[in-house]
């Protein structure tokens, strides 16, 4: 029988329990998934916890998996049964053992890319190209500043910078984490707890500050994000793992004519085309080693409850997948 992690009120991992689903024949215009990976994500822990209210509840968390195609609905006709998918998605319902979604969301995984690799760093990468290419596009002139280097995007986005030959500037809890960054092309850790990084960017760049700032973090870097900006940059604020941001008065952006945006992944797939053509990509650029995934912790989908606490406990940045 089907199951599924359900969420019937918000609060910490004790709220994810698995239940037995139904799961009707899909739609003219869907795909019947067994899914054979899941990412876990820490967007999946603000849904839960309720900072992000996006899930109505009862509901079934999870933006990102991959599985076999069982069944295909009768207008596809791109797709079928046997062929090996992955999907993101901001309609949520990924943690489960099968579902039916949509098939204009499900897109091949290269048989050189594994199911948990993709599972558990579609929407990371995804998230890069975003940040990268549409966001602010990043040129090999650029200086950037990125906060949490260390963690699942911010070693992505490293090396994606590395790729365009702009020079990243990492902020890191440890030197453990300052040889991760390192390693995914950062070209300057800084260990932010014993080093005033707004001072560091300074050095660093000789006073100019840095052309653009990918801050992850939210509360605890936000003002030291905007002081470290060079004139006319852009801080995009992507996240929020230390809480959410204060409102930013104007005048403040005024000072250096700054820019500030807060982009949401899903909102720049809306468009088909556009979500396809940046998955399209970013499996490219596993395929070519362009982006290196970490190899992913499997967790049983029962266990998700721990999956979670693992994640918030987790000091090396890396991923983790949940198993139907």
């Amino acid at each position: 029988m089907p199951n599924a992690i359900i969420i019937r009120e918000y609060g910490n991992s004790a709220t994810l329990v698995l239940e037995g689903i139904e799961l009707s024949r899909p739609g003219p215009k869907e795909v019947q998934l067994q899914q054979t990976a899941i990412g876990v994500n820490y967007h999946d822990v603000y849904v839960r916890s309720g900072l992000y209210k996006t899930l109505a509840l009862p509901g079934i968390p999870g933006c990102e998996a991959t599985g076999i195609i069982e069944a295909v609905g009768s207008d596809v006709t791109n797709f079928r049964p046997g062929d090996r998918v992955a999907y993101v998605t901001g309609g949520y319902g990924a943690y489960a053992s099968h579902r039916n979604i949509a098939a204009s969301l499900v897109v091949p995984i290269p048989d050189d890319v594994s199911d948990e690799a993709a599972a558990s760093n579609l929407l990371r990468a995804m998230t890069v190209e975003m940040l990268t290419a549409h966001v602010h596009r990043v040129t090999p002139d650029m200086t950037v500043l990125v906060h949490a280097a260390a963690g699942g995007v911010g070693r992505m986005l490293c090396q994606a910078l590395a790729g365009l030959g702009a020079k990243a500037i990492g902020t890191v809890g440890s030197p453990e984490k300052a040889q991760i960054a390192t390693e995914n092309g950062c070209a300057y850790p800084i260990l932010y707890r014993d080093i005033d990084f707004v001072k560091s960017v300074s050095d660093i760049t000789e006073g100019a500050g840095v052309d653009v700032v990918y801050d992850s973090v939210g509360a605890d870097t936000f003002a030291g994000s905007i002081e470290a900006l060079a004139m006319c940059g852009h801080l995009v604020n992507f996240g929020q793992s230390s809480g959410p941001v204060d409102p930013i008065a104007m005048a403040t952006l005024a000072t250096k004519s700054l820019t500030v945006s807060r982009p949401i992944l899903f909102h720049y797939l809306r468009d088909p085309n556009q979500y396809h053509a940046i998955a399209d990509k970013v499996m490219r650029a596993f395929q070519s080693g362009t982006l290196k995934a970490p190899k992913p912790t499997p967790v049983p989908l029962n266990e998700a409850p721990k999956a979670h606490d693992t994640l918030e406990s987790m000091t090396r940045g890396g991923s983790l997948v949940l198993i139907p």
